[in-house]
């Protein structure tokens, strides 16, 4: 496979130790505190290190304004760290001030390239989030409730803020297909009700924290009905007026990022963010090609296995259809789910010397986003929460749902996957705070799908048809390198990207339509699997053929989890320096 690596001062220096300046290091600290600084007064219900997180009273800012004083606060803050010499920081030092570069790069792409006139992608967004609030937060005081009221009650400006900066995109050409639109229209009214009661806003308020008094729980529930109904119920009403009575007309027939004005280079910019590597796209267009041909040799040799007699495109149909791949209720497909991720839970010992302490469950997907939602999602939890991490199942549309693909996804979204990675890099002792959760993209999604992988070291998948589902998402990831870059830079129509999906894997076709909506809504995201995968395979492999029987699997996974999420470029230097330490 062809290497691609980002040429930076990052690769050529690698993590050198040093002759430490004290004042140096007093200054890279310094700009640490500045950033967080201001990062506590931008995102309300943030706190210090060490502090109580408080729940937050304002929803963010997020107008026009805004971002552009942001821009600014960034590009500032970006000027003082180069004024930093980087060679008199001590070892852990320089990787704070380069994991600090990527950081502050990440936030610039986006300010640049003004994406927040676009604030939703094909599955969610600003508006979908938002009723599933009330359980990230914990309500005990008075002035915990009270605090969250005044927080529904700024939903009305924030929605408002949102539509201001999506006509600007109308204004500008930069706006989401109407063809995804078709399918995403129906998630801005979900939350509207014709009572409190029924309002996921409410929720806090049906079971009321035991130190309050019962005057101060009627006094503060009549307070949340008022402000469910008449501040968030309100506010989502002229939402959905506005997406489907204004921005829907307005939005664009085209597909790729291409035809937006000065698309090409947007979109070669978003493909450098979500890979963290310098590749273009017709590189990663033509990788595709390759990695789609080779998993397609390994999914003929499995139909060989289980016997049977017809064609490739037969055998797709067959485990689209059979009754015997499908779950015939929720809980049936949860049940499944849960069981697999329990055996995980038990062999993970063996690939790892450190687990996070976080635990998750497994639950369904909310049914007011479920219908154009992806087959599954991790959802995180701070380490503060009354809750865990949850791996989400798509319950809905139960026939297109295979439970072979299940140990796939559950690897993925699970443990050793996302609910691993995320809960340890939240657990990381002595770093700057902007580090604690920090995910980008290739290394978060790359792990994603080399955990997939991982159930082969584990023996989790049982049956031919699993592999088949394993190499069905394999598939999944490799088509998605030529979809994104064909969509996006190559003038692709949608039913050639449905095409390559349907002709290549085993998945459903509602799948396949939900799937392609995505990649055409988020241009460059879905390139961050199948790239990251790759570079954590070539790393792996190079780390068994240097030490040989000197190789330890447990340790080379904790040198990958032990700086939490960084770019592929850091990501190598750190795999060579170990090797280097280990020989």
């Amino acid at each position: 496979m062809k290497k691609y690596l980002l040429t930076t001062a990052i690769i050529l220096a690698g993590f050198i130790p040093t002759s430490a300046d004290t004042a140096t290091e007093n200054a890279l600290e310094d700009l640490f505190a500045k950033e967080r600084a201001y990062y506590y007064s931008v995102n309300p219900g943030t706190a210090p290190k060490g502090q109580p997180r408080p729940v937050a009273d304002r929803m963010a800012p997020v107008s026009a304004d805004f971002h552009a004083s942001h821009k600014a606060k960034l590009q500032a803050l970006k000027d003082q760290l180069g004024s930093i010499d980087r060679s008199k920081l001590e070892e852990e030092s320089q990787l704070n001030y380069d994991m600090f570069v990527y950081y502050l790069n990440s936030g610039l792409i986006f300010e640049n390239t003004r994406n927040w006139r676009m604030p939703f992608v094909s599955d969610g967004g600003f508006h979908s989030y938002l009723p599933r609030m009330a359980s990230m937060v914990s309500l005990k005081s008075k002035e915990d409730y009270e605090a969250y009221i005044a927080r529904l009650n700024d939903i009305p400006r924030y929605f408002d803020d949102h539509i201001a900066n999506m006509r600007i995109g109308i204004k500008d050409g930069y706006t989401m297909p109407k063809i995804v639109l078709d399918g995403l229209l129906s998630t801005f009214s979900a939350p509207i009700v014709e009572k409190a009661e029924d309002s996921a806003f409410y929720k806090p308020f049906m079971n009321m924290s035991k130190f309050l008094s019962d005057a101060e729980k009627e006094a503060l529930r009549a307070k949340g009905k008022d402000a469910v109904m008449n501040s968030v119920n309100a506010a989502y009403v002229k939402l959905n007026t506005f997406m489907n009575e204004e921005y829907y007309p307005a939005a664009r027939e085209s597909l790729g990022a291409s035809e937006w004005p000065n698309g090409d280079e947007i979109y070669k910019e978003f493909v450098k963010y979500y890979t963290t590597l310098d590749v273009t796209p017709d590189e990663i267009h033509e990788l595709g090609l390759q990695e789609v041909a080779r998993i397609r040799s390994e999914m003929e040799e499995i139909i060989k296995e289980v016997g049977y007699e017809g064609t490739f495109k037969e055998f797709l149909t067959f485990l689209r259809t059979d009754e015997q791949f499908y779950a015939k209720s929720a809980k049936e497909l949860l049940m499944h789910a849960s069981y697999i991720a329990k055996k995980i839970d038990g062999r993970l010992p063996a690939l790892f010397g450190k687990m996070p302490r976080q635990p998750y469950g497994v639950e369904a997907v909310p049914d007011a986003i479920a219908p154009n939602y992806t087959t599954g999602r991790y959802v995180g939890a701070p380490l503060t929460a009354d809750r865990g991490g949850y791996y989400w199942v798509n319950t809905h549309f139960l026939d297109k749902r295979p439970l072979y693909a299940l140990p796939a996804l559950t690897l993925h979204e699970g443990a050793p996957g996302h609910h691993t990675q995320n809960a340890l890099s939240k657990e990381l002792e002595n770093v700057p705070e902007f580090r604690l959760g920090l995910y980008p993209h290739a290394f978060g999604e790359g792990w994603g799908l080399y955990s997939e992988k991982l159930g082969l070291d584990m023996n989790i998948y049982e049956t031919p048809y699993e592999q088949f589902g394993r190499l069905t998402y394999e598939m999944w990831r490799a088509c998605r390198l030529v979809i994104d870059t064909g969509i996006h830079s190559k003038g692709w129509t949608r039913r050639q990207a449905q095409l390559l999906l349907e002709e290549n894997s085993a998945l459903s076709t509602h799948n396949i339509r939900t799937e392609v909506d995505r990649y055409i809504s988020w241009p460059g995201q879905a390139l961050a699997y199948k790239m990251g995968e790759l570079k954590l395979l070539e790393l792996r492999k190079l780390v068994e053929e240097t030490l040989g029987e000197k190789f330890d699997i447990k340790a080379f996974h904790d040198r990958i989890m032990s700086a939490g999420g960084v770019p592929l470029t850091i990501l190598e230097a750190r795999v060579q320096s170990w090797i280097d330490a280990q020989k």
